[in-house]
């Protein structure tokens, strides 16, 4: 009998038996016939659930969200000439024959992590009716999300909902994405009307449940408004469906899901920052924000100084001082932020040069039809300046120092949201021979256990924020096709209402969640993808050292890569090899292979 490792089950704790597709070895010693027996059990099981989020992470350049970035017209893929998979991701491209592989792996144990605890939690004897919902409720949105990104980036795929190891036929769209909701749907009843307290901070509440419950149905709903096939998801017709069958023979309406949002809105103590929009990004935490020109003088105050609860996060992934490469130690990568390192400015050289951002790979460089776009729609948003940073207006930068001088598709914009954030070193004595750290949280959080020798890959440990208010109120505007919550958005950065239409919407997310990993999605459900990502075709950039160039079509150009695929990856040649089920995704035949950048 065939085994894959997306049918293997971490069965209990936070770090998985898998290695390889073959390996079933159970090192943890416990399986679900003695595990979990009790509510301190569950709690743990519970645990290696979330902790799928981190090793997800591990290898960001796989990971959905990592797509979700480079693949969108917002950003290019930049890095160097050895980083072909980040210009692959840009331009829907094959890098490899297992391009993504890790990524499969890992969400696919996170499932199996997922199943094993929904169906022995029944096993604990002394878990309340009370604890017993909110435990499952919380599995229950962990299993959405973790298909949310596989169907996302897969689209057509296996659906395992049982322990059951069987090699299964990929899934409807209709199927998976009913399971998905109906997850999602199951968790917003099951969980308590509360939010997450800080002592549970990362844990997701009903009101997170909520909000995703929007973020699915949006994009099932868009995407597939027209039916499953090539055609239908590349249609320039966009339509809604308004209802959507569940598997338990419920039906899923509109209203349903508008009820739901609003009663995130309306009960769940979530709030937009008021103060000033910038104060959400790490660049106005306490130990840089005097010493950037940009926020000096003006009393910004990043809204998690010194652990603070961000006010404005439903749902977040939480880092912590112990990332190490994989076999290092306890600990593995994705215990930091490593988004932050892939989106650094591309390092190299004296930490002075860039400050206040610390350095990193340089991918995702900002695509200057977004500035363009911006600036003719919204001359007036500060949003622009609090989002992005000309590399010019740094005053001491120098491209290419270091020897880092074999750039790919640079355009000297770069995202801040997501940036690493350096600071001036206050603590010679902890950190000597320094006047710059690499990030910010060395002084924040003290030197204790950092990584010295590494602290370029593992400094940076601010919460990765998936879910914002801002993006609950949008989504309730869009669904009620009413103006009242975009309102609030723009009125915090002091831009005047507006009416409500679908346009408006669309720039108003555009502009508001730039960088945070939702535009992809955004521009797929709405079927205007195919255009607006072609808009990042000649726009100027520089490769190797600075020579100016064009961002020229590569195997077709973006529309046609685009319209060959609707913007689902390859699925791992290994898995498609093992399975006597998997078929390929159409558009990933040997012309999809990038190979290097073509002028």
């Amino acid at each position: 009998m065939k085994k894959y490792l997306y049918l293997l089950i971490g069965a209990s704790l936070a770090l998985g038996a898998c290695d390889d597709a073959l390996d079933t070895t159970n090192y943890t010693q416990k399986n679900t016939g003695t595990f979990p027996t009790n509510l301190t059990d569950a709690q743990q099981m519970l645990t290696g659930i979330y902790a799928n989020l981190n090793q997800a992470i591990s290898t960001p350049q796989t990971s959905f969200y990592y797509l979700s970035m480079l693949a969108s017209d917002d950003n290019l893929g930049g890095g160097g000439s050895n980083d072909g998979l980040m210009q692959a991701m840009d331009l829907l491209t094959n890098y490899g024959y297992d391009m993504t592989e890790s990524f499969w792996q890992v969400r696919y144990e996170g499932v199996g992590r997922a199943n094993a605890f929904i169906e022995s939690l029944d096993n604990c004897q002394d878990v309340s009716e009370a604890d017993h919902d909110k435990l499952l409720g919380e599995a229950l949105f962990l299993r959405a999300f973790f298909y949310y990104e596989l169907a996302s980036q897969y689209g057509s795929i296996p659906l395992m909902t049982t322990l059951e190891a069987e090699d299964k036929p990929q899934a409807t769209a209709a199927e998976t994405w009913g399971q998905i909701l109906q997850d999602l749907k199951n968790a917003c009843d099951l969980l308590p009307d509360q939010r997450t307290d800080a002592a549970q901070a990362g844990h997701v509440d009903k009101y997170a449940a909520e909000a995703m419950l929007g973020r699915a149905w949006l994009f099932y709903t868009g995407m597939y408004c027209n039916g499953e096939e090539l055609a239908d998801l590349t249609s320039t017709t966009y339509n809604p469906l308004t209802e959507v069958t569940l598997p338990d023979g419920s039906t899923l309406t509109k209203q349903q899901v508008i009820d739901y949002i609003d009663d995130c809105v309306n009960n769940s103590g979530y709030s937009l920052v008021t103060s000033d929009f910038r104060n959400l990004w790490a660049y106005t935490n306490r130990c840089t924000v005097e010493d950037f020109p940009y926020t000096q003088g003006q009393g910004l105050s990043w809204v998690e100084n010194d652990n603070a609860t961000n006010p404005e996060a439903l749902f977040m992934i939480k880092f912590n001082k112990q990332g190490t490469y994989v076999g290092s130690g306890d600990g593995y990568p994705g215990m930091s932020n490593q988004y932050a390192l892939h989106f650094g400015v591309r390092g190299g050289q004296n930490y002075a040069n860039t400050f206040p951002f610390g350095q990193g790979w340089g991918a995702g460089p900002v695509a200057p039809n977004l500035v363009a776009d911006w600036e003719a729609a919204e001359p007036n948003d500060p949003r622009r300046a609090a989002s992005i940073y000309d590399v010019d207006d740094l005053p001491n930068y120098e491209r290419g120092a270091g020897g880092w001088n074999d750039y790919m598709q640079e355009t000297g914009y770069f995202n801040m949201k997501s940036a690493p954030i350096s600071c001036r070193n206050t603590d010679s004595e902890s950190f000597p021979g320094m006047d710059y750290l690499p990030s910010f949280e060395f002084l924040m959080y003290g030197a204790s256990n950092w990584q010295y020798s590494v602290t370029l890959d593992f400094g940076n440990i601010h919460d990765l924020v998936l879910i914002r208010f801002a993006d609950v109120l949008l989504m309730q505007s869009e669904l009620e096709e009413d103006a009242t919550g975009m309102n609030r958005v723009r009125a915090r950065v002091g831009l005047p209402p507006v009416s409500y239409s679908l346009e408006a919407l669309q720039n108003e997310r555009r502009w508001e969640l730039a960088f945070e990993g939702v535009r992809w999605n955004d521009i797929r459900r709405w079927h205007i993808a195919a255009a607006a990502l072609e808009k990042q075709q000649n726009v100027d950039i520089l490769i190797n050292d600075a020579i100016p160039t064009q961002n020229v079509p590569q195997n077709g150009g973006y529309a046609q890569r685009y319209n060959e695929t609707a913007g689902f990856l390859k699925i791992p040649e290994s898995q498609v090899s093992l399975s006597e089920h998997l078929e390929q995704n159409p558009g990933w035949g040997s012309n999809a292979d990038y190979t290097g950048w073509r002028q």
